[in-house]
């Protein structure tokens, strides 16, 4: 600036001196011209000097509030960036993203909006015609960091790529992005997480516990599960970034994660096997050649230890946020960086490598191995930003290829299903619960896929449909998903040799949603008849706009709170059939069947109505509730209810503690999430309330949620946390739980919990296929078929055979001793499998799913299953909402049915003890 002064100085006194005046408007432009570059590069902020620290530097986190800040000034000084609102978090946080492009892209945003729309739902668009636009439009390009929030480096880069890109807009390589691409960038994808990790982090900097994990969850309710929910959307956040993504339909979608195979650097596609068989071939194509893109330009850039594909990394499992959309013809994939810990450096030695790497061998796919030294935030950063230019520059040179495979994708999976099957999926209203056919179809229509009702009765392939039939016509662009989501899964048997190991699923093997909702599906294997053709009518509702802070309740029908689904047009038109109620009386009577039932008791608990339950004829009742009440209830909740003028005596007026351990457990979150969308009132309870005593007099139900017994006995080891969350519950807290239980009390066990209170109260069951290896015994996440003890009250409204869903379940089997009922069983030969992955059928047949455990005064639940898996398992939700309410006066209803009171055989003087692995 002092050498600009003087030249400045310079300049004005040889203007004093010069009479002729083009000399004089020369210089004069001169002076402008210095003026300018001078006014330029002050006005384009760096987010090192607007944040005060180095973005990646040891030690330093920026948190959400101030990364937008930085983007606030980024936007207002330079025309080539736009902030957008996105919607709102879980802890109501404002929520926005970023467009990066040339100035005159953004002035015409919403034309190459439209561009990508009619490319991504082709219609009548001809090739011809999809060239042309691909030609016109522009690349959507969405790139975001943070979703797991411990995985820090991701939404720190997002800073510094902001500023590479409009810093150097001007030089060629970033001209011609900037010209054909639109980026559309998220400052953080979990903007809550990044908040919740950053304050522990900074909290800690210096202390013994510098890289200690959170012993809280960073989302309010699922934590790491926050990338598991894309064709579920029962998070918020997955809803909000589902619409956003409807809203621009992407050319490429590439969120960063952290967890590269050590000591590789980063993980990059191709994806490992493997891969869902839905997958349109042309898109997996695409993503394999960013994958090689990114990595080339990784060694451009000297940065080594790339590699790809390998056994960890599988793109199996749909519910991933950034792999769903590959089923929406969008190229989408995670990169996995590598991490230490938070901003804390780290030195590795080659000692530290395991043996298959420490020879540093070059391999084909992983062509420049790393050899140790320091890692630090700011390596991760940088690794991360050149990939993210890697993908936008790749964009920017095939912008048009991009564009028209987009849809070609699209074509192409429309005439695939109009000459093969499935050709349709047919829905019908009436159900067990006729709410969850409502459930099952506003998810898919949220995420794209198109819905039509039968205008009139049809016979179709034997079976007569009735007007309002729900029909899902597969020859539509997104019809993989559907396919996807819809159909049984058979997960490969993937080992090294025939006799070699099995290779592992990353996540779940089998999710199929028609098992897990308890949902009839018809698959249509013929072409549509023209007259079902003329019958359908597409579904078409008024989307409701997002509230603010999409919390108020607008549909309490659906399951979920807020808006909802119904900001989509597709999926506020599917509504369930009205709720009917019946008969006369005061007391109002509500099946189990229906998982609205629920939530009406829920209502009615908050409003200290009394509530009952009448084992008879497995019923709950209310009452005292008004009548203009009740028919709220109905008509919102769409329940079949019936009035009666009998009160049941066995009231339940559960006071129900659900135990979360200090140790961060997603599935206590996502238990905690279905409480509190079904209203029901509950108290968290940690180590300190358990050990301090007195549980029975402020409790009559405790639940555990999935949890292996390390956890709940050991929780944090004294040094690996601060004080306050150390320790768990041996000792004094299994002390204070066993005498709440022999006090009257009942504790609820959800899958590996079961193993807690097997050990630590020396129950009559064992787990039989606990010590078993992984060639005897494999499940993996998957759904099994259960044969239900339905006239026990935790059983009441479950069909004769339903799936349940299992992920490292324990099997049952009664030992000497056991009093009390099986409440789900496997059956006596065979296989169970449903859908996913099983080995050792022999180690399910006859043994039990579900255990009601008579101790002392008390009851032991052990469920073998997972009810509330990820919110997913809507068929077995009643289960759990029954053994909340079985308390000792509903037990004492019950009537044993001996047929249920063992497996088969009992076997004697057997004991168990679980130990942690």
């Amino acid at each position: 600036m002092h050498l600009l002064k003087q030249l400045v100085f310079q300049l004005q006194n040889k203007i004093l001196s010069i009479i002729n005046n083009n000399i004089l408007a020369s210089l004069l432009s001169q002076l402008f011209f210095i003026s300018t570059l001078s006014i330029s590069a002050q006005t384009i902020p760096d987010p090192n000097s607007t944040i005060g620290f180095e973005i990646g530097s040891d030690f330093n986190l920026a948190t959400y509030e101030e990364s937008i800040s930085y983007f606030e000034k980024l936007s207002s000084a330079s025309d080539k960036v736009q902030m957008r609102n996105a919607g709102y978090t879980s802890e109501g946080r404002k929520w926005q993203y970023v467009l990066i492009s040339s100035a005159e892209n953004l002035k015409k945003i919403d034309h190459y909006i439209s561009i990508s729309q009619k490319l991504a739902h082709p219609n009548n668009l001809t090739r011809t015609q999809a060239k042309e636009l691909a030609n016109e439009g522009k690349a959507i390009i969405d790139i975001s960091g943070g979703l797991h929030a411990s995985e820090v480096a991701g939404a720190q880069h997002i800073l510094t790529l902001a500023y590479e890109l409009v810093n150097n807009a001007d030089t060629k390589k970033y001209k011609d992005i900037l010209e054909n691409v639109i980026l559309v960038l998220w400052p953080s994808l979990n903007p809550d997480g990044q908040d919740i990790i950053a304050s522990w982090y900074l909290n800690n900097v210096g202390t013994p516990y510098e890289t200690a994990s959170t012993p809280w969850l960073y989302q309010k309710y699922v934590g790491h599960d926050n990338n598991r929910d894309a064709y579920m959307l029962n998070q918020l956040e997955s809803r909000v970034i589902g619409r956003t993504w409807r809203e621009w339909e992407p050319n490429i979608i590439h969120v960063h994660h952290q967890s590269s195979p050590f000591p590789t650097r980063i993980w990059l596609p191709p994806f490992a096997e493997p891969v869902a068989p839905q997958t349109p071939p042309l898109v997996a194509r695409e993503v394999n050649m960013i994958g090689m893109a990114m990595a080339q330009e990784l060694e451009t850039e000297g940065m080594p230890g790339a590699v790809h594909m390998g056994k960890g990394f599988d793109a199996w499992y749909p519910g991933y946020i950034d792999y769903m959309p590959m089923m929406q013809n969008i190229p989408s994939f995670w990169t996995e960086t590598s991490l230490y810990k938070f901003a804390t450096p780290h030195f590795y030695t080659i000692k530290d490598f395991p043996k298959n790497r420490a020879d540093l061998r070059v391999e084909s796919l992983y062509s420049s191995p790393w050899k140790g030294g320091w890692w630090r935030l700011k390596d991760a950063v940088q690794y991360m930003q050149t990939a993210s230019i890697a993908v936008l520059d790749y964009a920017s040179k095939y912008k048009e290829t991009l564009l028209f495979n987009k849809y070609q994708a699209a074509v192409t999976t429309i005439e695939k299903y109009k000459n093969e099957p499935p050709y349709a999926y047919f829905i019908k209203q009436q159900q067990r619960d006729p709410v969850r056919p409502v459930e099952f179809l506003k998810r898919l229509a949220f995420n794209g896929i198109k819905i039509s009702q039968l205008n009139t009765k049809v016979t179709f392939e034997g079976i007569t449909y009735p007007k309002g039939t729900w029909v899902i016509p597969m020859d539509q662009e997104f019809g993989e998903l559907a396919r996807q989501l819809i159909d049984i899964q058979e997960y490969p048997d993937l080992r090294e040799s025939p006799d070699g190991p099995l290779e592992q699923p990353y996540d779940a093997a089998g999710w199929t949603l028609p098992y897990q909702m308890e949902v009839e599906v018809i698959t249509a294997m013929s072409p549509l008849t023209e007259e079902v053709k003329l019958a359908l009518k597409p579904v078409i509702g008024i989307a409701l706009p997002t509230q603010d802070k999409e919390l108020k309740d607008l549909n309490k029908n659906d399951f979920i709170s807020g808006t909802g689904f119904d900001t989509n047009e597709v999926a506020a038109g599917i509504k369930p059939l009205p709720g009917k109620l019946k008969g006369s009386g005061s007391t109002l009577l509500l099946t189990p069947k229906e998982n609205n039932s629920f939530r009406v008791i829920g209502d009615a608990l908050h409003q200290k109505l009394p509530v009952s339950y009448d084992s008879k004829n497995q019923l709950y009742a209310i009452n005292n509730a008004s009548r203009s009440r009740i028919q709220n209830w109905v008509n919102d909740y769409a329940i079949n209810a019936t009035l009666s003028s009998s009160k049941p005596k066995t009231t339940v007026n559960s006071r129900i503690a659900v135990y979360d351990p200090w140790k961060a457990s997603m599935d206590m979150g996502w238990t905690r999430w279905l409480l509190d969308n079904f209203g029901i009132p509950y108290t968290v309870i940690r180590n300190a309330d358990i050990n301090n005593g007195n549980l029975k007099d402020r409790f009559d139900v405790i639940l555990m949620a999935s949890e292996r017994p390390g956890t709940i006995e050991n929780g944090f080891i004294k040094g690996m946390a601060p004080p306050q969350y150390t320790g768990g519950l041996l000792g004094l807290g299994v002390r204070n739980i066993e005498s709440f239980i022999g006090g009257g009390g009942t504790l609820v066990c959800l899958n590996k919990s079961a193993d807690f209170a097997i050990n630590e109260l020396h129950l009559p069951i064992k787990n039989s296929v606990h010590q078993l290896k992984r060639n005897e015994f494999f499940t993996g996440g998957s759904i099994l078929k259960v044969i239900n003890n339905n006239t026990h009250p935790v059983m009441s409204g479950m069909p004769e055979k339903s799936g349940v869903f299992v992920f490292g379940s324990p099997v049952f089997k009664t030992l000497e001793g056991f009093k009390g009922e099986i409440l789900s069983k496997f059956q006596e030969k065979g296989s169970p499998l449903l859908s996913g992955y099983l080995v050792g059928e022999e180690h399910l047949n006859n043994k039990a799913a579900a255990v009601d455990v008579h101790y002392k005064n008390g009851h032991v639940i052990l469920f073998g299953f997972q009810p509330q898996w990820r919110g997913q398992s809507m068929g077995t939700y009643r289960a759990l909402f029954n053994a909340l309410f079985y308390t000792k006066q509903v037990a004492e209803s019950n009537t044993i049915n001996e047929n249920w009171s063992k497996t088969s055989p009992i076997e004697s003087n057997e004991k168990q003890v679980i130990i942690e692995q």
